[in-house]
């Protein structure tokens, strides 16, 4: 199993209820794609909303094919309206 720690921004923080969280990790669990697919399962209220938001990994934004490994900092940035 890994260990990631989990960092919510904005209007995902406020459909999860909470700012962060340290999530044990499946091995399959292998890229940023199928961390936010087991994200979604673990987390029903993100199914279907995480399409437009951007992850980033270690403070580096990260594509769908980049690694998820123990230790991690992983962050969910949806977008930002500005005015």
């Amino acid at each position: 199993m890994k260990r990631v720690k989990v960092l919510y921004f904005a209007g995902v923080r406020d459909l999860t209820g909470r700012s962060d969280e340290e999530l044990e990790l499946p091995e399959s669990v292998g890229n940023v794609s199928a961390f936010v697919s087991h994200l979604e399962r673990e987390r029903p209220v993100l199914r279907g909303r995480l399409e437009s938001v951007r992850v980033a990994v270690n403070e580096t934004f990260a594509d769908a094919t980049d690694p998820v490994r123990d230790n991690d900092v992983i962050a969910l940035i949806p977008p930002v309206a500005g005015g």
